[in-house]
């Protein structure tokens, strides 16, 4: 019985509900949401635009933030193909031919992108590589093109 008196209650207040206070609820949550917006700020990943729509100029500190970013560089010798039975008589001392001819220069890859060319050379009694061609923008599209 104390169920059924609980349900009146609540639907004779249903019932004495306005226009004018859903009005009002309504406008308490518009102001409650404007105020909250100017603390939503923008994340600091998207690009700023300035007042005529152009994206503003990054300046250098927003280049610098990539400066320490670690890549993969690679020098290729050359490649091969051979079959998993050759693979398995290898041994040591075994010799493996490469398809780059004697002389020929050595790609430099970056994270996998052919990004110049150079000489192998040795100093201090390490392996190094002298860059004699670095590859334009163009040329790596031009190369992905054939």
């Amino acid at each position: 019985m104390a169920d059924t008196d609980g349900l009146t209650e609540v639907a004779e207040a249903a019932d004495d509900i306005t226009d004018d206070d859903w009005a009002a609820a309504m406008q308490e949550q518009v102001v409650a949401e404007a105020a909250v917006e100017p603390v939503m700020a923008q994340p600091a990943s998207f690009q700023s635009f300035d007042a005529s729509g152009a994206p503003k100029t990054t300046s250098m500190n927003d280049f610098d933030l990539i400066l320490d970013i670690p890549v993969q560089l690679t020098v290729e010798l050359g490649r091969t193909k051979i079959s998993i039975r050759n693979l398995l008589q290898l041994a040591h001392g075994s010799v493996v031919e490469l398809d780059a001819l004697a002389g020929e220069p050595m790609d430099v890859l970056v994270n996998g992108t052919l990004i110049a060319q150079g000489e192998v050379v040795v100093v201090n009694d390490k392996f190094g590589i002298r860059l004699t061609d670095i590859i334009t923008p163009s040329e790596r599209v031009r190369k992905l093109r054939n």
